[in-house]
């Protein structure tokens, strides 16, 4: 049984004559009728009587057009809602990102996201890479905002967009009263860095490694604005995101930039290797790339 069979069934029902059948299904008599007598013969039941000038419906006719009606509905929803997704009329796009991100970029990359594609249900989950890279590879995220590099073979990442990570100082700390700041000036401040797990902890106390500096590290948090409000209270120093910099507090650390080599993170969009990314998940990261040029030019 295939689906052009019951289009004609239905359109020799309404017509209830082979030729103006054939005629609007743009297909030859003999070919219609062919392929409904192949399907009769198949069911085991004649669905026409054929008359002289007209065909009617038996009664198994009557009951096979009920469902062969339904099913070319169904499957004409089904290619509409299919093109509607491929047009960003409607759809759902599920998205990982890392708690270091999510309060910084999302709101107005959401927003214009929101704006552009109403009919997409966007979800965001916030977590580790770790944690998203395992939901990426179950299928349960379609893509992930992460800070590379990623080791597993299996997910492929596309930059985005790369950001300074600069010093953050308690309010009228000396240091930032230096013209000139290297991260050797750090080594003897008490240092708060994000606690194991969370990639940019990492990123941190790796750079300090390759300019074989040792922090002293006081205090570790699992939240990025945990660590600014550490840094106002004047209990140590620590290096965060620029875009972390330019949210509006009620204290406000002061920021420098590292001189010579700054140390920066990238941004990447992570999806299964072998799947490919949706169209909504492209225009998210269109979106996402945009934005930080505008934000970083």
């Amino acid at each position: 049984m295939e689906m052009h069979q019951l289009r004609y069934v239905v359109a020799l029902a309404r017509t209830g004559n082979f030729s103006r059948a054939a005629e609007e299904c743009h297909v030859s008599q003999p070919s219609l009728s062919q392929q409904v007598q192949k399907l009769e013969d198949e069911l085991g039941e004649r669905l026409f009587d054929r008359l002289n000038r007209e065909t009617r419906l038996t009664a198994a006719g009557q009951l096979f057009l009920r469902r062969a009606v339904r099913i070319l509905a169904e499957a004409e929803d089904a290619r509409r809602e299919a093109q509607e997704v491929g047009s960003l009329l409607r759809g759902r796009l599920s998205v990982g990102v890392l708690p270091t991100l999510a309060p910084y970029l999302l709101p107005p990359v959401v927003a214009e996201f929101s704006q552009r594609f109403p009919g997409v249900e966007l979800i965001v989950e916030e977590d580790t890479t770790a944690q998203l890279v395992k939901q990426v590879l179950s299928y349960d995220l379609d893509c992930a905002l992460v800070s590379p590099p990623l080791v597993d073979e299996r997910i492929e990442w596309d930059e985005l967009f790369a950001e300074e990570l600069r010093v953050a100082l308690p309010p009228g700390h000396e240091l930032a009263r230096k013209r000139s700041l290297r991260l050797e000036d750090l080594m003897t401040e008490p240092f708060i860095v994000m606690k194991e797990g969370h990639c940019l902890g990492d990123q941190v106390l790796r750079f300090c490694d390759r300019r074989e500096v040792r922090p002293r590290i006081q205090f570790r948090s699992a939240q990025l604005e945990t660590i600014q409000s550490l840094v106002c209270a004047g209990l140590g120093v620590s290096l965060v995101p620029a875009m972390a910099t330019r949210m509006e507090r009620a204290e406000q650390p002061e920021y420098r930039s590292l001189s010579g080599l700054r140390p920066e993170r990238k941004v990447a969009l992570a999806h299964l290797r072998q799947r490919s990314l949706s169209r909504a998940a492209t225009e998210f990261g269109k979106i996402l790339s945009a934005w930080a040029k505008r934000t970083f030019a």
